[in-house]
C-alpha cells in the first residue's frame, strides 16, 4: 500500500516542484525522511532567509515553489517574507509540521496552536487537514491555489504522523489534474477598451510588476508603440515591466498622491495594467487624479480593482489582455514621445563613491541581461535613472517594504536562472536582515554577487525623517560592520572597493568567476 508520504511526493513530482526550501524542525523530519534522489533541499538558516530564496525562485520560474517550515515558531520567523510574497503575487506552498495528531488537543510542545489562523492575512489559503488521508488532496489544492490569479502564498500545517499512514488510493486521480484559468475580457469588453485608446487624445501608460510576471513585456511595447504614449512604471514596482532604454520610458512613479497626480497632468487616460492603483507610501495629500483624467486599470487580482479609490477596473488576464489589444490596435497618427535625456554625468572625486558612480559602473560591466535585485532603497531612484534593464525578469524588490528580501531573492533567482548573472544591491543596514543567505550561496554554489552599499546608516530612514520633519531620532546608523569578515565567515569569496578603480577591478574578478562573490563598495551617504 502507498503511504500519504510517498503519494504526496509523487503529486509534487508531476507537478514540476522537485526544490524544495527549508529550515526543518523537529515535526518536519518524519516529511524529509527517505527524500527522494530526484528532489534538491536547499536549507536555509533562518526561516525568513527560506521564503525569500523560495519568493525569488518561484517569482523568476513563474511556478510555485515549496517551503518546509517548523510549527509555530519557524511560521512566525518568516512572517515579514511572507508579507513580500503576498503582495508580489508569489505563488508559494508553506508547508509547516505540526505535532502528532495524539498531543495537539494537549498543547504539548511545538503544537501550532490555531495553525490555521496564524499566517493570516499574509495568505491566499490556510489549512490543516482534518485526517491523514486528506493530505495529498489538500496539497494539490495548495499547489491550484497558489497558481490561479492572483497568485499568492498558500499555507498548510501538517501533523507529522500523517506522512507515514496509508494514502486513500483514490488520491492517484490528483496526478492527473488540471486546473486553468481562462482570463480574457469579452468582446465587447475589449472593443470598448480599444474605443476608449483611440479616442483619448493624449494617453499614458502605467505597468506593474504583473506585466514582467507573465513575461507580456513585449505586448506593453508595441501597445506602446502602438498608441504613441509614453509609459511609466508603477510606484514602488517590485518587477521592472518595460525595456528603460525604450523611447516611450519614463521612468518609476514616485509613491506619493499629489506627486503622481502632478506628474500625469494634461493626459486625459491613464492606462494601467498589471499594479495597484495607486501604492502609496509617504503622505502626500492631493486629487488622486489630475484633472480632466481618466483611469482603466487591467488586474487579475479581484481585491486590487475592488480596492481602488478611483478609475474604473477590468479583472482579466494581463497577457492576454495586452496582447489582444496590441494586435489589434492600429498604429496612430501622432509622434512618438520624445526619448528622455541621459541622466547627467557625475564627477566622482576621492573618498567614498557616489551612488550614480557604483551604477554608472555596473551598467557598463555587467552583462545586458543581468538581473538586479535591489535592497539599497535610498538609492533606488538613481538605480532606475542609471541601469539598463531590458528584458523580461531582470528586477526583484521587496514589494511589501520588507527589508530582508533581496539577498535571499538573489539566491533563488540565481537557481532559476541559471545562464544569466544575478547582481545584488544591498544596502548595508539591510543586509544584517539575512546576512546567513551568504552561507547558502556559498555552500550551493549559487554565483549570485552580492554588493553592498556601505555607508554607515539607513538612508531610507534618514530620507524619510526629513519628510516627517523629525529630528534627533537614534537607531539610525550601523557603524563598524566589516562585511567582507561575514562573508568570509560564511565561505564566501569577498572583495573591498574603496575607489571606482576597485570596484572595477572587483567587479571584472566576480564576473570572471563562476562562484558567489560579496564586493563591499564604500559608499556617501545620503545628505553627506
Amino acid at each position: 500500500m502507498t503511504t500519504v508520504h510517498s503519494l504526496t511526493y509523487e503529486l509534487l513530482r508531476r507537478q514540476g516542484i522537485t526544490t524544495i526550501f527549508g529550515n526543518p524542525g523537529s515535526n518536519e523530519l518524519p516529511f524529509l525522511q527517505d527524500f527522494p534522489s530526484d528532489f534538491s533541499y536547499i536549507l536555509g538558516l533562518h526561516e525568513g532567509v527560506v521564503v525569500g530564496m523560495a519568493d525569488g525562485f518561484a517569482q523568476a520560474r513563474g511556478k510555485p515553489s515549496l517551503v518546509n517550515l517548523h510549527s509555530a515558531a519557524g511560521t512566525g520567523n518568516a512572517m515579514g517574507a511572507l508579507a513580500n510574497a503576498w503582495n508580489s503575487h508569489t505563488p508559494l506552498i508553506v508547508t509547516a509540521g505540526q505535532q502528532t495528531r495524539a498531543m495537539i488537543g494537549v498543547e504539548a510542545l511545538l503544537t501550532n496552536v490555531d495553525a490555521v489562523s496564524l499566517p493570516r492575512p499574509l495568505v491566499k489559503w490556510s489549512y490543516e487537514p482534518a485526517s491523514a488521508q486528506e493530505v495529498p488532496q489538500a496539497m494539490s489544492r495548495a499547489i491550484h491555489m497558489a497558481s490561479m490569479p492572483a497568485p499568492g502564498p498558500v499555507y498548510l500545517s501538517v501533523p507529522y504522523n500523517d506522512w507515514s499512514a496509508l494514502a486513500d488510493p483514490q488520491s492517484a486521480y490528483l496526478f492527473e489534474r488540471k486546473v486553468e484559468s481562462a482570463g480574457l475580457p469579452g468582446e465587447a469588453c475589449l472593443q470598448a477598451l480599444l474605443d476608449r485608446l483611440v479616442s483619448a487624445r493624449n494617453p499614458v501608460i502605467v505597468l506593474g510588476p504583473d506585466v514582467d510576471a507573465v513575461k507580456a513585456n513585449q505586448h506593453a511595447v508595441t501597445l506602446a508603440e502602438r498608441l504613441k504614449a509614453p509609459v511609466w512604471v508603477a510606484p514602488s514596482a517590485p518587477r521592472c515591466p518595460f525595456p528603460t532604454t525604450h523611447a516611450c520610458f519614463r521612468g518609476l512613479l514616485p509613491a506619493g498622491i499629489a506627486t503622481i497626480s502632478r506628474l500625469l497632468e494634461g493626459h486625459d487616460l491613464i492606462l494601467v495594467f498589471g499594479a495597484p492603483v495607486f501604492r502609496y507610501h509617504q503622505y502626500d495629500p492631493g486629487d488622486y487624479l489630475p484633472a480632466g483624467a481618466h483611469l482603466i486599470a487591467v488586474t487579475c487580482d479581484v481585491q486590487e480593482a475592488a480596492r481602488a479609490p478611483m478609475g474604473d477596473a477590468i479583472v482579466a488576464d494581463i497577457g492576454l489582455t495586452l496582447q489582444a489589444l496590441a494586435e489589434r490596435l492600429e498604429p496612430l497618427d501622432r509622434p512618438m514621445p520624445a526619448r528622455l535625456p541621459a541622466p547627467a554625468s557625475v564627477r566622482q572625486g576621492p573618498g567614498p563613491l557616489l551612488p550614480e558612480t557604483v551604477f554608472d559602473t555596473l551598467n557598463e560591466m555587467a552583462p545586458r541581461d543581468a538581473i538586479y535585485l535591489n535592497e539599497s532603497t535610498s538609492t533606488t531612484a538613481t538605480l532606475w535613472q542609471r541601469l539598463n534593464m531590458e528584458q523580461p525578469g531582470s528586477y526583484y524588490f521587496a514589494a511589501a517594504g520588507g527589508l530582508g528580501f533581496a539577498m535571499p531573492a538573489a539566491v533563488g533567482v540565481q537557481l532559476a536562472e541559471p545562464a544569466r548573472q544575478v547582481i545584488a544591491v544591498i544596502g548595508d543596514g539591510s543586509a544584517n536582515y539575512s546576512i546567513s543567505a551568504l552561507w547558502t550561496a556559498a555552500n550551493y554554489g549559487v554565483p549570485a554577487i552580492f554588493v553592498i552599499m556601505k555607508n554607515g546608516t539607513y538612508g531610507a530612514l534618514r530620507w524619510f525623517a526629513g519628510v516627517l520633519g523629525v529630528e534627533d531620532v537614534p537607531g539610525l546608523d550601523v557603524p563598524g560592520i566589516d562585511f567582507c569578515a561575514l562573508a568570509t565567515g560564511y565561505g564566501m569569496r569577498a572583495l573591498r572597493a574603496e575607489s571606482q578603480g576597485e570596484l572595477v577591478d572587483a567587479l571584472r574578478e566576480a564576473l570572471a568567476l563562476d562562484e558567489p562573490v560579496l564586493i563591499e563598495v564604500l559608499t556617501l551617504a545620503p545628505g553627506a
